[in-house]
């Protein structure tokens, strides 16, 4: 799992993905959370006669991200290690700001999208794709009753963009418009194997807090209920867990 990481697990939302992006050719494209990249140069590629950039605030996945970049030939597209809540981004520059999975984190949401739409050039286009409630994602909720609720971590909330009246009225407050919410239900890959799915769930800031804070027997008593629920969920292709997201879509109102 460790070769395609993040993109492998979520394998089954590229194509539904790109579809509501909608890449058009001569756009200036920004890619939030980018990671290794995979997302910014598919936008690159489609954005022939444009461009595109990805910022992530990991400066190790950034650096990867450009090799993976070299290695294709792809011109015209770029990564930079940036907070999107406080870069300094060219203002009314981007035509298309998207997202796969990377606008959760904020420590200021509301700061982060105002900071984003001045970025966008009048009528620009956000396209982002968030998880919905845990509760509603079978992945969370089965890691969260094999690690014990009580001992749900605090720090970074991966559902924070959950809701779509609050979302909605952050994303008004920001000069957004014609917002929409899209229900997606894609499942999500964790490995090829037993194993490789305990390792990856173990490297998720959720469960590794979780672990780390319970004494030596919880957690090893946690770790087997893991490993006995990700065997629950092995097929003949692999590890899968349900997952339910939104697709977000707004357009940015025309400043006076």
């Amino acid at each position: 799992m460790a070769l395609g990481g993040y993109d492998s697990e979520l394998r089954r939302y590229n194509e539904v993905l790109r579809r509501a992006y909608a890449v058009q050719p001569n756009d200036r494209v920004l890619d939030i959370g980018c990671g290794m990249g995979q997302t910014t140069c598919e936008a690159a590629r489609a954005a022939v006669a444009g461009s595109a950039l990805g910022v992530d605030v990991s400066a190790a996945v950034v650096e990867r991200a450009r090799e993976l970049a070299r290695a294709q030939r792809i011109p015209n597209v770029a990564f930079e290690c940036a907070d999107a809540q406080v870069h300094g981004f060219p203002q009314g520059h981007f035509d298309l700001v998207m997202s796969r999975f990377g606008t959760m984190f904020f420590a200021d949401p509301s700061a982060a999208f105002a900071n984003i739409s001045r970025a966008l050039r009048p009528a620009g286009r956000l396209a982002m794709v968030v998880w919905q409630a845990d509760e509603r994602n079978e992945w969370a909720v089965v890691i969260g009753q094999s690690l014990g609720r009580a001992a749900a971590p605090s720090g970074p909330d991966p559902f924070s963009l959950a809701d779509p009246p609050t979302v909605t009225e952050m994303l008004e407050a920001a000069g957004f418009a014609g917002i929409a919410f899209t229900e997606l239900n894609e499942p999500v890959y964790y490995g090829p194997d037993v194993d490789a799915a305990m390792e990856w769930v173990r490297g998720f800031t959720c469960t590794s807090e979780v672990l780390k804070r319970l004494d030596p027997a919880a957690a090893t008593l946690a770790v087997a209920r893991l490993r006995e629920a990700l065997t629950t969920h092995l097929t003949d292709d692999g590890v899968w867990f349900d997952s339910r997201a939104w697709i977000v879509t707004g357009r940015l109102t025309p400043r006076g």
